[in-house]
């Protein structure tokens, strides 16, 4: 991944219907094709009475893989337009299965389009959407002196705590990104004469989730 990217933390469903047609949208985050094959297969089989399972996915940063499918939808007004949006909204590691049941009314190539891409905003609202960051697993230790000092350092960076242990000193533990570690760290040192204990314990990739912040790989 790069530096920090977006991807889905918890794949949701959502639904639209456009001239009697539902078009029903399955988000799910994946790792590799491998498992985008295997859900697009699963959803295809639970939606096996359906007129149309079209999809769409990408996985890793950089230059990420891309594929979609029309599935028999006139072409380029399904897929292509599901990959769009996840595009529009930066997401890597995620897919989309955007099931239809024809209502009996032609929609266009303009009504699919708009259709298939409401459908997949609808499941992408109902889903859970992170930035993950690379970033530092860093232990804090204090008196209980110096601790309104880091915790304003750490509230001015917008950095939350992780986990706190008091006894007759504290220890935080929090996730710093990359970029911001060094000068925090500075800081830290600075504001508590040198008092303060700083311990890299691990490279990580991390994200807020729910304004909490979560730990997704360890490195």
């Amino acid at each position: 991944m790069d530096r920090e990217d977006r991807t889905v933390y918890e794949g949701g469903q959502g639904e639209i219907i456009e001239k009697k047609s539902r078009f029903i949208a399955t988000v799910k985050p994946v790792k590799t094709e491998e498992e985008a094959l295997e859900f697009i297969e699963s959803l295809k089989k639970r939606y096996w009475d359906a007129t149309h399972n079209c999809f769409a996915y990408i996985i890793g940063g950089g230059t990420p893989l891309k594929r979609c499918s029309d599935d028999g939808e006139p072409s380029g007004t399904a897929g292509r337009p599901m990959l769009d949006v996840l595009e529009g909204e930066s997401l890597s590691d995620v897919a989309v299965v955007v099931t239809r049941y024809f209502g009996g009314t032609l929609l266009g190539t303009g009504g699919l389009v708009r259709a298939y891409s409401g459908a997949v905003r609808a499941g992408l609202d109902a889903s859970v959407l992170i930035t993950r960051l690379r970033g530092i697993h860093l232990l804090i230790g204090t008196d209980y002196t110096g601790l309104g000092k880091i915790q304003y350092l750490l509230g001015q960076r917008g950095i939350k705590t992780l986990e706190s242990r008091y006894t007759d000193a504290v220890e935080l533990s929090v996730l710093v990104p990359d970029e911001e570690i060094e000068v925090l760290k500075q800081e830290i040192t600075e504001a508590t004469s040198g008092a303060a204990k700083l311990d890299e314990k691990e490279k990580c990739v991390f994200a807020m989730v729910d304004g909490e912040p979560v730990i997704l790989e360890g490195k």
